[in-house]
């Protein structure tokens, strides 16, 4: 899982609101050890959509086809926990994306935020 925290996303300029600290810190300890909570301070282009969080497939996603699931707006405790409990029933190609979180999936940005 990759975690935007550059330019909008994290800022509190921006989402003065949102414990953007206690938002990485509540998906690290949801998801546990057999995952990992990667923060970038890069932007990934997607500032309109801020907070983003990017799910990544795990091996046997991939095997199965999955590609990443990009999320926006992830500003509110039970966004992040849904995102949470989906990754620790599979996540992309091996769990069904729930419902609620369809209202949080977005497209990926251009090809420099894919890297």
């Amino acid at each position: 899982m990759t975690v935007c925290r550059g330019c909008c996303c994290g800022s509190t300029r921006k989402h003065p609101d949102v414990d953007h600290a206690g938002q990485v810190d509540r998906l690290r300890a949801a998801i546990g050890t057999d995952h990992r909570v990667r923060i970038t301070d890069d932007c990934l282009d997607a500032c309109e959509r801020s907070n983003v969080v990017v799910v990544h497939p795990s091996g046997a996603g991939r095997a199965a086809g999955a590609r990443p699931v990009w999320f926006g707006f992830v500003l509110d405790d039970s966004a992040v926990d849904d995102i949470a409990t989906w990754v620790r029933a599979g996540g992309p190609g091996v769990a069904p994306l729930p419902d609620v979180l369809d209202l949080y999936v977005m497209p990926a940005p251009g090809p420099a935020a894919r890297r």
